[in-house]
């Protein structure tokens, strides 16, 4: 890992912001492209190409999805129904105060109403991994929400195989249709539909670079999320931090992949010695060590400040994924945290533990844009639906100063269809 002295906190963003991959944005819109044209003959030889599958149906059947129980546990139902529950009750909550408000003014009445989105997709990483947890998180909110249609898409393993608990666990949240699709080859299908699967309103859930593009791609031919890319983790700790916990947590997020980005940033060298100790003692001994050695040597950094002040000036312009404060009074620091994605508070409060089961939700956005929204949520699959009825005694009291816009702005038609009513 690198470590970084502090001295300005600009300068070390700078030295740490990606620089874009043009040829990789080319070739993801390429494919996107190609989807565009060919729809299922496309998809087909994407799927081979990447995934070495060739499933003879996009969907998964109702059987495969029966069938799917047969290969998973009663603890791992069990988990998958719990999750699920944390996580309802904590977007009923959010949606419970979503009400409906009504305004007059002057003979206008406007009305405000939330209303559920029509159709989404949730796209759920695949292939080699399985993250049915990511089924719980982007499915429990559309439900909630009371989506009409909810689409989840997985890439299949070389067997045209998708993992059984994931299944399951779209079973037991409420998928409605399940494709055997992945990649940005998966996005523009969603976007822009094909003979299999009919297109959708929006579209949801993290992904690798591949698909963290194509959604940027396509932002403009169907809604997303956010940009959830590969993981990030900062963890914030002073000296009263444990430095083993320290070190495991680091860990805990940098199995993910090897283009994740964990680090530390501290006020305390002693800390910063002990750190890099227990992860040399672990880093050999533990699973999936080759891809946490990757992740640690591609961007994995520690950050010494001078004070806590600048840590939290630090954090807050990192604005990571997810942010652990590990200091003597974490709920203080905590407060003053206003751009991560996921702040999590105290020794006792590990990220890996709000990826399941803490009730919160780990769809989180990356890439800094923390800075301007938080997890995914229940507001995600909602659209705030404004009617307005205005009358022509409302349009007699605003005529005069309507007149003044539209004469400012070069509108003379805008103010004459008010005028001929009044």
């Amino acid at each position: 890992m690198r470590i970084i002295d502090v001295k300005n906190t600009d300068s070390v963003l700078e030295s740490l912001r990606s620089r874009p991959d043009g040829k990789l944005r080319k070739k993801v819109a390429s494919i996107i492209s190609d989807v565009q044209k060919r729809k299922d003959k496309a998809l087909r030889e994407y799927e081979r190409r990447f995934s070495r599958a060739n499933p003879k149906s996009f969907k998964v059947t109702s059987n495969e999805i029966k069938n799917s129980y047969a290969y998973v546990s009663k603890d791992q139902i069990e988990a998958i129904k719990i999750a699920k529950r944390r996580l309802e009750k904590s977007e009923s909550l959010i949606k419970s105060q979503l009400k409906s408000v009504f305004l007059k003014t002057d003979g206008t009445r406007i009305e405000k109403t939330f209303l559920p989105l029509d159709s989404v997709a949730c796209y759920i990483p695949g292939g080699k991994a399985r993250y049915p947890s990511t089924v719980v998180m982007s499915v429990v909110p559309a439900r909630v929400a009371g989506v009409k249609r909810i689409v989840a898409v997985s890439p299949a393993d070389e067997e045209g195989v998708i993992d059984p608990l994931t299944l399951v666990a779209a079973d037991i949240c409420g998928v409605d249709e399940f494709y055997k699709i992945g990649g940005a080859q998966a996005i523009a299908a969603l976007a822009y539909g094909t003979q299999s699967i009919p297109k959708v309103d929006k579209i949801v859930g993290p992904g690798g670079m591949f698909v963290t593009l194509a959604k940027s791609i396509l932002s403009d031919v169907v809604s997303i999320d956010m940009i959830a890319g590969p993981t990030e983790l900062a963890i914030v700790a002073d000296s009263s931090a444990d430095p083993a916990l320290v070190a495991v947590d680091l860990i805990s997020q940098a199995e993910h992949s090897s283009d994740t980005t964990c680090c530390l940033i501290t006020n305390s060298r002693s800390l910063k010695d002990e750190v890099i100790k227990s992860l040399k003692e672990r880093i050999n001994l533990i699973s999936r060590s080759d891809i946490v050695k990757a992740s640690f040597k591609n961007n994995g950094f520690i950050a010494i400040c001078k004070t806590e002040s600048q840590m939290i000036d630090l954090a807050n312009k990192l604005a990571p994924e997810h942010l652990q404060v590990m200091t003597r009074n974490p709920q203080k620091v905590a407060r003053k945290i206003r751009s991560a994605g996921l702040v999590l508070v105290g020794q006792d409060t590990p990220s890996s533990a709000s990826d399941y089961l803490l009730g919160s939700n780990h769809v989180l956005p990356t890439g800094g844009f923390g800075k301007t929204r938080g997890s995914l949520g229940v507001l995600d699959y909602m659209k705030l639906q404004t009617r307005v009825e205005s009358s022509k005694a409302s349009l007699e009291k605003i005529s005069k100063y309507m007149k003044a816009f539209t004469d400012a702005e070069g509108l003379p038609n805008h103010y004459e269809a008010v005028w001929s009513r009044t």
